[in-house]
Order: C-alpha cells, then sequence, then structure tokens
C-alpha cells in the first residue's frame, strides 16, 4: 500500500482531483449582508484562505430558504438574483488553486425566528437548546419542496463557478434532525425506522446530483453520533454512510453532535476517549476506522481536534482518513496550511477564550472565533489577544442578548 502524504493529491471518485490533503472546514462567517446576500468581505477572507494552501476550502453554512436561516447573516441562494456577487467570490476562493466548496444547509428547527416565521422540522419536537421554540412538522409535499430547494442552490452554486458542494447533515440541522430518532418521530415514509429517516437525505442527494450532474462533486458533513441517549447512533450513522456511497457521494467529512450536545467542540462525549485516540488528536478517528471497513473506496474527511503535524501525517498514513480538516486554527493562521506543507510549521493552534463561567464559554470561545473571520474579512490581521470581555461586550452591543440563541458553528 502506498503511504499518502498531506501533499498528495485526491482523486474523487467523480473523477475531481483535490490538489493536497488538508482541508480549511466550514465555519460559519456571519458576512452576508442584512439581505443574506455575499459581501466584498467574504471575497476578502475567502481570496485569503484560497491563497494560505488548503487543497480544498469548504464555505459556512449557505441556506436554502431566507425564511429559515440559522443566523441573521447566512448567506442564502434561493435562486440566481445574486449570481453577480457569487461569481466575485468563488473567483476570490479559487484564485490561490484551492478548490472551493459551498456548505448548503437548511436550519430545520435550529433556525432563528424572525418575520414570524415558525421553524420547521421532521416533528414537533423542540431542541434542548436556550431559546428554542417547538417547531411545526413538516407535510409530505414542503419535504419535497425543500429537497427540490437544496437541488437548485447546488445548481446556482455550479453556475456560479465554484468547485463543488457539501450538504450539511451533522449538528443538529435538518438532514441531521431527520436522521435522529430523537427529533424525526414521524411514522410515515420520511420517518419510523432507519431505513424511512434516511430517505430524507438519499432523496436531497439523489435531486442534488441530479441538478449538477456527475461531475461535479456533491460531499456531505455527517455525524458519527448525537452523543445523546436515544439519537442517532454510531451502528446507524455507518449505515447511513454506506447507503450514500452506493447513492454515489463524494467525499463524508466526519463530525458528531449537535448544539445540545456538541461533540464537534470538544465538548461532549457518549463515552471517555481511549488514550489512542487522546494522542491522535482527532476527535472522530475510531469512528473513521469503523466506516473504512464498510466502505473501502470512500473518500474520508476527518475534521475536530488535529493541532500538530505529526498527527495529521499518522491519520493519512494508517489509511484512517483521506483528508484532514482544520476549522477553528485557521481563524486565526489563515495561512498556516502552506506552512504545514513546506514543514516550516509543525503544528497549528486555534487558541480560545474563557472568562470562567460555564453557561458563557463556550459561546464567547466561538464568536471570538468568528470575529477573526470578520477581521479578515475587514482586510485586518486576526487579533489573537482579544480579551474575553472585550468579545462578549462587542457581541452584545451587536446583538443583544440574543447573540445567545443565533450563533452557530459550521
Amino acid at each position: 500500500m502506498v503511504t499518502a502524504t498531506l501533499a498528495d493529491q485526491l482523486s474523487l471518485p467523480n473523477g475531481a482531483v483535490l490538489p493536497n490533503r488538508i482541508a480549511k472546514a466550514a465555519m460559519s462567517e456571519q458576512l452576508g449582508d442584512r439581505a443574506n446576500r455575499p459581501t466584498e468581505d467574504l471575497d476578502r477572507l475567502y481570496d485569503r484562505w484560497g491563497r494560505g494552501g488548503s487543497g480544498l476550502v469548504i464555505t459556512g453554512n449557505v441556506m436554502v430558504d431566507r425564511r429559515h436561516v440559522g443566523e441573521p447573516r447566512n448567506v442564502v441562494i434561493e435562486d440566481d438574483r445574486d449570481l453577480p456577487a457569487l461569481r466575485r467570490w468563488a473567483a476570490a476562493g479559487r484564485a490561490g488553486g484551492a478548490a472551493l466548496w459551498v456548505q448548503v444547509n437548511h436550519p430545520g428547527r435550529q433556525a432563528m425566528r424572525i418575520a414570524g416565521a415558525k421553524p420547521v422540522a421532521p416533528s414537533a419536537v423542540a431542541p434542548r437548546i436556550p431559546g428554542a421554540v417547538t417547531p411545526r412538522a413538516l407535510t409530505g409535499n414542503e419535504i419535497e419542496e425543500i429537497v427540490a430547494r437544496f437541488a437548485r442552490t447546488a445548481a446556482v452554486v455550479r453556475e456560479a463557478g465554484f468547485d463543488g458542494v457539501q450538504l450539511h447533515g451533522a449538528h443538529g440541522y435538518l438532514i441531521s434532525q431527520f436522521l435522529s430518532p430523537r427529533a424525526n418521530v414521524r411514522e410515515d415514509d420520511w420517518g419510523g425506522d432507519p431505513e424511512r429517516r434516511r430517505r430524507f437525505v438519499l432523496e436531497v442527494l439523489r435531486a442534488t446530483r441530479t441538478a449538477v450532474g456527475d461531475d461535479f462533486p456533491v460531499a456531505i458533513k455527517l455525524n458519527s453520533a448525537d452523543f445523546q441517549r436515544g439519537g442517532f447512533s454510531e451502528e446507524e450513522s455507518v449505515d447511513v454512510v454506506v447507503a450514500l456511497a452506493e447513492a454515489g457521494i463524494d467525499l463524508v467529512e466526519i463530525s458528531g453532535g449537535t448544539y445540545e450536545a456538541p461533540a464537534m467542540m470538544g465538548q461532549a462525549r457518549a463515552q471517555p476517549q481511549r488514550a489512542s485516540t487522546v494522542a491522535r488528536e482527532a476527535y472522530f478517528l475510531d469512528y473513521a476506522v469503523r466506516v473504512r471497513e464498510r466502505a473501502p473506496q470512500l473518500p474520508l474527511m476527518v475534521t475536530g481536534g488535529f493541532r500538530s503535524l505529526a498527527a495529521m501525517q499518522e491519520a493519512l498514513s494508517a489509511g484512517a482518513c483521506d483528508v484532514i480538516g482544520i476549522g477553528r486554527p485557521l481563524a486565526l493562521h489563515p495561512d498556516a496550511v502552506a506552512g504545514l506543507l513546506d514543514g516550516s510549521r509543525t503544528r497549528v493552534d486555534a487558541g480560545s477564550r474563557a472568562l470562567g463561567v460555564r453557561t458563557l464559554d463556550s459561546l464567547i470561545d466561538l464568536v471570538w472565533h468568528t470575529r477573526q473571520l470578520q477581521r479578515i474579512g475587514r482586510g485586518r490581521d486576526p487579533w489573537p489577544r482579544e480579551h474575553a470581555i472585550h468579545t462578549l461586550g462587542a457581541s452584545l452591543l451587536a446583538n443583544g442578548w440574543n447573540v445567545a440563541r443565533r450563533r452557530r458553528g459550521g
């Protein structure tokens, strides 16, 4: 077996090629305008990341329905009305040679309550998140309409000049809700057992593939598990991955948790991590190995926890994954991947900010990283010395106490 290195190209099942094995994972930028259109700040941010060395750059949440957004300044793509701005964004992110994919999403019950639009979900089950409301259960016709929205958004993304799309099927958003027996208690064709719960994601994949063609990469970000009792389990997740592989997915990014149990940020676990997992840094490598056994030809991306060059290379060499995803560290060090590839940098750290108040610290850390992205978007460098009190004060000034309900990650 030939051992892969971080600098190696990766050929995807549909023939597309990634320039190397490091990906900038999705982080919600909050850089759309108040009408949810792309801005020049996004151009500047993605130009910086696109020239920073990553073979693949994945955007933060782009929503398919402006009535249902996760945060007030998510970009929304429903049709081609913003095509010139989207083309400008795509050109900026691709100028440095990286492949640029758009993360496509619907928040479902995690939507921000705006203009009287009540959040929708597979079932009328509220998430255990402060400020959350009980959503309205979708009808069958509405579900099919949302499937069509995913496909339409992907078609516009291709027309704008991006290189691929990633469906967001993790972290408690709509696709994840359909998969979870906690959130989806339907007894019709869209729920009731694992096969019917996975119907939605498979229909979204099929519709998206039809809309963009076989030569345009379609990937997914998927939970390894929800890390909640009675939720989406690892066993069911592996079965979903196998079904996606059979349906023609090009890459699966492995994550985990929801905003009720945020394992994707290292804050929750179904069980203590083994020492070998801690040594390997990444949160979800053990699960990736299980997936590899069931779907050996499917390209896998693991995101969450990678910090050292040695751990990244070991994960590739062991065959646990094919792509290393890096998120929050690139908010502070947007050019770090080039150093990892040429060996001048041996690790990259995310930094953190906290006040020692448990109910606030995860929010402060997330907002602190988001503010670094926004600084880059304004043409400035990150500010790693910004104090947690400054972060909290600035966010409260901009958003009021709703900041606690509105902030999401990628």
